[in-house]
């Protein structure tokens, strides 16, 4: 498994098509919620795919929002979930972030994966609220500097 920066409209479309089953057909979250203006190569965000055994299964992209490296769309096609790969994604995004001199970043979580974030170093802050008819926490994660 390995992760990829996107640089070109192709790579972006695989994305897209990750995001388009997970969220849209699986979740049932409208095309229009899910798809916004940093969508683009040119956007201010970092799109990223990672690979298992040489084939695109999950997407996320990073953001730089109030001095945060703002972790969003995360996702992953369902037969893949079960073999590390939300770890992988996760920390590709937080490089990303390192990279561009950020030392903090946050999330809105789906609330059923709180646990998950949690082992990684996010706490929950503030109190549960909906997105896309879906709830979430905000959660937050201060970077240890080596």
């Amino acid at each position: 498994m390995n992760t990829i920066k996107i640089t070109d409209e192709k790579a972006l479309q695989t994305a897209f098509a990750i995001r388009q089953k997970v969220f849209i057909e699986e979740q049932k979250v409208s095309e229009e919620e899910e798809f916004d203006e940093f969508d683009t190569l040119d956007a201010a965000c970092d799109h990223i795919l990672v690979y298992y055994n040489d084939q695109p299964v999950g997407t996320g992209r990073l953001r730089v929002v109030d001095d945060y490296g703002k972790l969003e769309r995360i996702c992953i096609l369902k037969e893949f979930r079960s073999f590390g790969l939300g770890k992988v994604i996760i920390q590709s995004l937080e490089g990303i972030a390192l990279e561009k001199g950020l030392t903090k970043s946050k999330l809105n979580a789906q609330s059923y994966a709180e646990g998950f974030y949690e082992k990684l170093g996010y706490k929950r802050v503030g109190e549960e609220f909906m997105d896309c008819g879906i709830p979430h926490i905000l959660m937050k994660k201060q970077f240890n500097r080596v």
